[in-house]
């Protein structure tokens, strides 16, 4: 039986981490949290069994204490670890511990490296495995982040305090947070203590390279008892897998890339070689969602790519949407360009379709201009967006080749994904494998032509199909294929930036079906929904800020050929306080619809220099798409922007509290900033105390207004 003898208490930027050392010389992680630590009572088997920092599994060892169904707990060598020491240092970032742990039994060196980032509360972590014994050994699972003991704060009932919000996200349904308890996660506790040892976990889990298709890799646990909150993202652009669970009395969390169980995946370690996990991002908070979103946007701005795309905040004008849909010709740009300009747009995108005749969908992956759309060739068309002030853009999707593309016939099987001695098929595409050299001189190629011959200066990197668990080609699993593809995909886009330092390029996914902080903390843009409806979007972009930060969440802004003037204000106000991606076919926009575009884009670029610095609020709560009234705030130093949406309903008038924007005891003064003047007759609004009452006289329309304490 194990008692703690030593403690190591570590608080940096408001996280109080304290690690136990047992008298058998085991590290114990038992708390992580804003709040202090004030002790537990624990049995000492328990002690020995749990809390661990980082579980780890190879095949073939015993594991003796209790386990129900696929919980990631109580692994071997994981629960066998010895500490063999800490180092902790500074860097620029801030703190950074290295700690290291070692088995004699399996010959396993574990080394967890715990970054700190200076002015957030979050920790960066990720762990090294190494095989240090003479014998192989074959990795199963390994956590990037474990805490056991999630719900330890406070004597009530976890069923009573205990809270998570996380984010359902699918096609042309992104950003679609919920909150529950651990009752209805199917957690209940057994009274009077965490003992029931279920079987059950919960589970947010994705397989495959599309990594946010039905979840986004983050979540926010609230304890409402002790006031204290803990929010995290997995980095990770493929297979990952978050789960809650209990042992011995406690639930936990276990953060990791891809398992056996879920994602196909492990990993053969001969002597002498090592393995890394993918990093994840831990931090503590007070209770509050908000407190906690506006740290991790602090943090995933320390951990992105400089660039100027992100100072800048250019104003993207892209034919597809609501537009063109994939079907552009010289004939067609030229007014649109034209429109685009005139309205302010700094950039302007050619979207898909202008590397093929006709249907294209299973022929793409040489990316050539397609002279039939462009008969003096593409490069007229992009010179003549300079030519207008605005720097050119193009669609690519370079990660696939169409099962009729000439190309993908000629060239080899290890090209591609292939599994059952087969390439892999998914809506008449083949996925590449960026692991191959052949690879990414062909995709380098392509990046070359269209930068320093057609003269583009943005990239929508677009991605349309779902090549499902990995690869069989070498590797010891197909996870494992699959893995080593999308990090080689990762190493060759930082080497796209460091040879294109201003290139600006977007990821697209089939609209936000990748958006993940380690695509984001690479690419400066990211498209957040490829939803059609204008309506449906607000509850996209009131959340949005949630998923990444402001300045990299691209929104379609698509005024409708039949719309009104409130429809034109309304797509305005979806994009206003995040990226502009402005669309549809203005041209044929009446003049004052075509005006208030206009006066957006203006008040777009006299704000955004603060939407780069902002953090979220949400006075009325996270949008469900069901809400008939939602808003969303970005808070400065100076002033906040807030954005009202009405959708349907009988009620007109709504009460938004600002006491999350303006602190108790300063008057409050509200400017409506967007439209300014225009349809004034349709809004009217009042500011008593901390309350701003609303009345907005249409059933769809919204607003931009400007909060700031006299």
């Amino acid at each position: 039986m194990a008692k703690i003898t030593d403690w190591i208490n570590i608080e940096e930027d408001g996280i109080c981490l304290v690690f136990g050392v047992t008298d058998e010389e085991q590290l114990k992680l038992l708390h992580f949290s804003s709040k202090p630590f004030t002790g537990m009572e624990e049995k000492e088997q328990y002690i020995q069994e749990g809390f661990q920092l980082v579980q780890v599994n190879f095949s073939g060892y015993n594991r003796p204490y209790e386990k129900h169904g696929n919980k990631h707990i109580v692994t071997a060598p994981g629960y066998l670890l010895t500490y063999a020491g800490m180092e902790d240092t500074r860097n620029e970032i801030g703190r950074r511990l290295v700690i290291t742990q070692k088995d004699t039994l399996t010959g396993a060196t574990v080394v967890s490296y715990l970054q700190f980032y200076t002015g957030t509360s979050t920790v960066r972590m990720y762990h090294e495995i190494f095989n240090e014994g003479s014998e192989d050994q074959t990795l199963e699972y390994v956590s990037s982040f474990y805490y056991l003991g999630i719900e330890k704060e406070g004597s009530a009932s976890s069923d009573e305090k205990m809270k998570l919000t996380y984010a359902c996200h699918g096609w042309q349904k992104e950003m679609n947070f919920r909150t529950v308890t651990f009752p209805q996660m199917g957690l209940g506790q057994t009274q009077p203590t965490v003992n029931q040892r279920t079987s059950s976990t919960f589970e947010l889990t994705n397989t495959g390279n599309w990594s946010t298709k039905r979840y986004l890799p983050m979540g926010y646990l609230e304890n409402t008892e002790a006031g204290s909150g803990l929010y995290w993202q997995i980095e990770h652009n493929g297979s990952w897998h978050a789960e809650i669970s209990d042992e011995n009395g406690h639930f936990y969390l276990a953060l990791s890339g891809p398992t056996e169980v879920q994602s196909h995946w492990f990993k053969n370690l001969k002597p002498g070689e090592s393995f890394t996990t993918v990093p994840v991002a831990v931090g503590v908070s007070e209770a509050d969602f908000d407190q906690a979103m506006g740290q991790l946007t602090k943090y995933r701005r320390m951990i992105r790519r400089p660039n100027k795309d992100n100072e800048n905040l250019p104003v993207i004008f892209n034919d597809y949407m609501n537009c063109l849909f994939g079907d552009p010709t010289t004939k067609k740009e030229i007014p649109l360009i034209d429109a685009a300009a005139r309205i302010g747009c700094e950039y302007y995108v050619i979207d898909a379709g202008w590397y093929a005749p006709g249907e294209w969908w299973d022929s793409v992956g040489e990316w050539q201009q397609c002279r039939e759309r462009f008969p003096s060739g593409i490069e007229e068309v992009t010179a003549y967006i300079r030519d207008k002030g605005m720097v050119p853009g193009l669609w690519l999707e370079l990660e696939v080749m169409g099962i009729n593309c000439e190309k993908a016939k000629r060239v080899p099987d290890d090209w591609f994904f292939v599994r059952h001695g087969k390439r892999v098929f998914d809506r008449s595409r083949y996925q590449l494998d960026f692991r191959n050299p052949a690879v990414i001189e062909h995709v380098n190629e392509v990046i070359d032509r269209v930068v320093n011959q057609y003269g583009v200066g943005y990239i929508k990197m677009d991605y349309n199909i779902e090549p499902g668990i990995g690869t069989e080609l070498y590797a010891d699993s197909v996870g494992q294929g699959m893995l080593e593809h999308e990090r080689a995909y990762l190493n060759w886009l930082d080497g796209v930036f460091r040879k294109y330092p201003d290139l600006v390029i977007e990821n697209c996914s089939s609209g936000g079906l990748r958006t993940d902080y380690a695509m984001l903390s690479r690419y400066s843009i990211q498209s957040t929904s490829d939803q059609e409806d204008y309506r449906n979007y607000a509850t996209i972009a009131a959340n949005a800020c949630a998923g990444l930060t402001p300045e990299q969440a691209a929104v379609w802004s698509y005024p409708q050929r039949d719309g009104d003037e409130e429809e034109t204000v309304y797509n305005m106000v979806n994009a206003l306080l995040l990226r502009i991606h402005q669309s549809g076919h203005l041209p044929q926009l009446s003049a004052e619809r075509g005006a208030l575009v206009k006066e957006g884009i203006d008040y777009y670029k006299k704000i955004r220099r603060d939407i780069r610095l902002a953090v979220p609020a949400w006075p009325l709560g996270l949008a469900d798409s069901q809400d008939h009234w939602l808003a969303v705030a970005l808070k400065t130093e100076v002033k906040d922007y807030l954005a009202v949406w009405r959708r349907g309903g009988e009620e007109e008038t709504c009460e938004i509290p600002l006491d999350k924007l303006i602190p108790a005891g300063h008057n409050v003064a509200v400017r409506l900033a967007y439209p300014e003047k225009a349809l004034a007759e349709n809004v009217e609004y009042t500011v008593t105390g901390q309350t701003l009452t609303l009345k907005y006289r249409k059933p769809v329309m919204a607003r931009i207004f400007e909060i700031t304490a006299e």
